[in-house]
């Protein structure tokens, strides 16, 4: 039988908590990378705006998200000129 899962950290993750940290730090790591292509930036330019170092934002696009933090990543966006809104929603 063969089990489906609405995303990726559905399946990899079992505890709920660390589950909901990786859906959020990956969401905002890829809006990061979207705002920078957006705005036509380097990573050497982009890390400059975002207060960070051209390997931060290497890692960013190589998606190791364990390397950050949702405060970092908000900050990153914020600093991209971004406004981050929460949504709660009652667990499924």
């Amino acid at each position: 039988m063969t089990e489906t899962f609405k995303s990726v950290w559905d399946a990899l993750e079992t505890d709920p908590a660390e589950r909901e940290s990786m859906k959020i730090k990956s969401r905002l790591m890829m809006d990061i990378e979207r705002c920078i292509k957006k705005q036509g930036l380097t990573q050497k330019q982009a890390a400059q705006k975002m207060g960070v170092t051209q390997p931060r934002i290497s890692d960013l696009v190589r998606g190791k998200i364990n390397r950050f933090t949702i405060d970092m990543l908000v900050n990153m966006l914020a600093r991209l000129g971004m406004h981050v809104e929460v949504t709660l929603q009652d667990a499924a």
